[in-house]
């Protein structure tokens, strides 16, 4: 049987409801880290075109575009969604995969869920389908999608939005592999968006989910897709990860493994392959009075899979052309952390970006590519912060905060949380949306859920000048 026909058998069967608590309840947890990122984003107007554009698709009146008070088809709603929750790269990562779970899971549940009249345990089942789905396809090929140029985010996750619809429309098993088949012949996500610093891998999850809704719908419709997709001689793998894979890992230990435990929710809303340095900064100057002035030289170790991500061309990285391009630049984001003692989401505001103070500082971080037995986005972190009189402050960490060896708490997670979706007039329905996603199994079906993200994603208004 093919890894396709395997994966698909039990992600329709009764594996993913019966998933045990813990992996219920992480589930729960990316749910709404993934919609408060999608809120912030909203509220930002980062995500404008897609929600434009979704709106502009129109169709039948599904599901809801987020932040708009409209409605339109799954498919225009997944688009915007799965671009709302990736637009800032705050949402979280599968670090063997490294792949954004949420921003491909997400937009598929709530459209296809709301489309569809599912009860919250049955979105909650098809999320947890989709977690593994494009976890599991992402780390049986470790960095190899990177590695070619491509965004694993899209290349996997048009699988899972596929998976996700098909179970939540009741496909059959050969419905659900063709679905499979023919989401496989729309995977992509070009990373040439580091060149020119281009917005477009913003757009990569919300393409994904709307392409897997659609493969959905043309396997429904009769639509063929080959089985072989994942492993074939012109399949993912050999077309697109350019290397030996065992597809067989992909379903090694479904129901016994849950790779829906093991994904990072993300501290800094920056690229996940350079929070590892920036924690151990912050831990080499924790409790000291380090001014930039005093900062003679910063060495960083990095992995070799984040070096061409995040450090490379180094005199490109060390002044950003766009807010965007700065979530993928290590030195410049490890010099704001110094200087502002922080790294939040107005660190990447266009006149942040901006100051000449921060590049400066930029370009006295210098990195040393340091193999390790690990992927790059659960490898350890090590820095020496040189001072001008000599000084040297250390930090080592044994990986990032926020993943499954450092997680967040609770509390963290729903500070994160109320940063995002909670404004002071909107506090109460922020908190009332956080409850009621923790509970999501209780919900009988998504209409409050979507009403609420509706008004809180709405872009904040002008002040009057």
């Amino acid at each position: 049987m093919t890894a396709a026909r395997t994966l698909a058998a039990w992600a329709l069967g009764p594996g993913p409801a019966a998933a045990p608590e813990q992996a219920r309840r992480a589930a729960c947890r990316h749910l709404l880290d993934g919609l408060g990122t999608a809120i912030a984003a909203g509220r930002a107007g980062i995500a404008a075109p897609a929600v434009t554009v979704a709106r502009g698709l129109g169709g039948p009146p599904e599901a809801t575009l987020p932040g708009t008070g409209a409605r339109g088809s799954a498919v225009a709603a997944a688009l915007a969604t799965g671009t709302l929750v990736h637009a800032l790269d705050f949402d979280d990562t599968h670090a063997g995969g490294l792949v954004h779970a949420t921003a491909v899971v997400l937009p598929a549940a709530l459209a296809v869920g709301e489309q569809t009249g599912a009860s919250g345990a049955e979105v909650l089942a098809a999320a947890v389908a989709g977690y593994e789905t494009v976890c599991r396809i992402a780390a049986a090929a470790p960095h190899a999608f990177h590695a070619r140029g491509l965004h694993a985010t899209m290349s996997c996750g048009v699988m899972a939005a596929a998976i996700v619809a098909a179970r939540l429309m009741r496909l059959d098993a050969d419905q659900a592999v063709n679905a499979l088949g023919v989401a496989g012949s729309q995977a992509g996500g070009l990373l040439e968006f580091l060149t020119t610093g281009a917005s477009t891998k913003q757009l990569h999850p919300g393409l994904a989910s709307a392409s897997g809704i659609l493969a959905a719908r043309l396997a429904a419709a009769g639509a063929s897709g080959p089985d072989t997709v994942l492993e074939g001689p012109h399949g993912l793998y050999k077309a697109l990860a350019g290397r030996e894979v065992d597809a067989a890992a992909v379903t090694e230990g479904l129901g016994e493994r849950w790779e829906t435990t093991r994904i990072t929710v993300k501290p800094y809303p920056a690229c996940q392959l350079m929070h590892v340095t920036l924690d151990a900064v912050a831990q080499a100057v924790r409790g000291r009075d380090v001014r930039a002035s005093e900062v003679a030289e910063v060495v960083a170790d990095v992995h070799p899979d984040s070096a061409a991500i995040v450090c490379e061309p180094a005199e490109r990285k060390i002044r950003p052309r766009t807010p965007y391009d700065a979530k993928f630049s290590l030195p410049w984001s490890v010099a704001a952390l110094l200087i502002d003692g922080e790294v939040t989401l107005a660190t990447y505001a266009p006149e942040s970006i901006a100051r000449p103070e921060v590049a400066e500082l930029a370009a006295r971080v210098r990195t040393v590519i340091t193999p390790s037995g690990d992927v790059a986005a659960d490898a350890p972190g090590h820095v020496r912060v040189r001072l001008a009189g000599g000084r040297v402050l250390e930090g080592r960490v044994p990986r990032s905060v926020g993943g499954p060896g450092r997680p967040l708490g609770d509390a963290e997670l729903d500070a994160k949380f109320t940063a995002n979706a909670a404004g002071a007039p909107e506090a109460a329905e922020a908190a009332e949306l956080a409850r009621r996603v923790r509970g999501l199994a209780a919900e009988p079906g998504l209409s409050t859920i979507a009403a609420l993200a509706d008004r809180l994603a709405r872009p904040a208004p002008e002040e009057p000048t």
